[in-house]
């Protein structure tokens, strides 16, 4: 099944990469290829050295310098792997597995792919019975996660299609279960989105802006066939434990993006109206976007007359 999943068991082969890792905790990602050479600071490490040699094995280099290797995870590779786009980094991705509550033989929708990490994650979770529909506008970044997902899955993935345009120009008819919308403007996209995705299924905007986040909120808000969006973003905080010493890492992976989840309600029904108390002026006269139902436009207060008009109107 490894052509399936991207995991592999057994003694490292050539032709697979492996992660080399420092006492200080620097990686190195090398390409096994029988009689290379891989050359580091502290002298040159021998390919033959790890090829046939368990997974989780400690290689010497030539300067003394042991360093430990393994075949990459997913995470791994996701943050390794060249790029044409941003990635949607694991902590994120993880998330959006889990509150998207991706099945194995779920029919997904994507857009866009930037470099294919979430893709990646995608597949693992939804395997061969499920299928992925993957959007990219540019092919440029279509062609870089198209490499990236082959040469990790060690080819084609017989779940994903990736389709090159826009997706409200070239959306399929295609019914999905859930839809992760990664994009400048994914509020452009949800009446598409909303035409094709079952009742009861996920969809999750990926937003880097506070701009954007309004936006989309908003604009689900005012739709009226989702229910109430919920906000959220990430923050991971490496720890240091080591006897007496604990105290936080020096590694912190801060903010990346916000993640905004909703749920589709079945054909025809509209949310409730959701009892709220805007902060004063948050659907004032210069709010220019989308209003959910039940908020009006508040009428703009005449302003004061001229003198000139006074004159006149004696």
């Amino acid at each position: 099944m490894a052509e399936l999943t991207g995991v592999h068991t057994g003694p490292l082969r050539p032709g697979e990469r492996v992660t080399l890792t420092d006492p200080k905790g620097r990686r190195h990602s090398v390409l096994l290829v029988p009689g290379g050479t891989f050359h580091t600071t502290r002298g040159a490490i021998r390919h033959d050295d790890l090829i046939e040699a368990p997974d989780g094995t400690v290689v010497t280099s030539a300067g003394g310098m042991a360093y430990v290797a393994f075949r990459p995870l997913l995470e791994e590779w996701t943050v390794s792997m060249p790029r044409g786009a941003a990635v949607i980094y694991p902590k994120d991705a993880a998330q959006i597995l889990v509150q998207t509550d991706i099945f194995p033989g779920a029919r997904v929708l994507e857009a866009g792919v930037g470099s294919g990490a979430l893709t990646m994650h995608l597949l693992r979770s939804i395997g061969a019975s499920g299928t992925l529909y993957s959007y990219e506008r540019r092919p440029d970044f279509a062609a870089t996660a198209q490499r990236n997902v082959e040469t990790f899955f060690g080819g084609p993935h017989p779940a994903w299609q990736l389709r090159i345009g826009d997706l409200v120009a070239d959306l399929g008819p295609e019914p999905i279960d859930r839809a992760i919308l990664d994009m400048l403007a994914p509020w452009e996209c949800i009446d598409a989105v909303g035409g094709v995705l079952e009742p009861g299924g996920m969809l999750c905007c990926y937003v880097a802006t506070t701009t954007q986040l309004g936006r989309t909120m908003d604009t689900l808000r005012a739709h009226g066939g989702f229910t109430e969006p919920a906000a959220s973003e990430l923050t991971a905080r490496q720890w240091h434990a080591e006897g007496l010493a604990i105290r936080p890492g020096h590694a912190t992976t801060g903010h990346t993006g916000f993640l905004v989840f909703t749920r589709r309600l079945a054909p025809g029904v509209s949310a409730p109206l959701r009892r709220r108390r805007p902060s004063p002026g948050a659907y004032g006269p210069d709010y220019r976007g989308p209003r959910p139902p039940g908020v009006e436009v508040p009428v703009q207060d005449a302003p004061a007359p001229t003198a000139e008009a006074a004159e006149e109107s004696l």
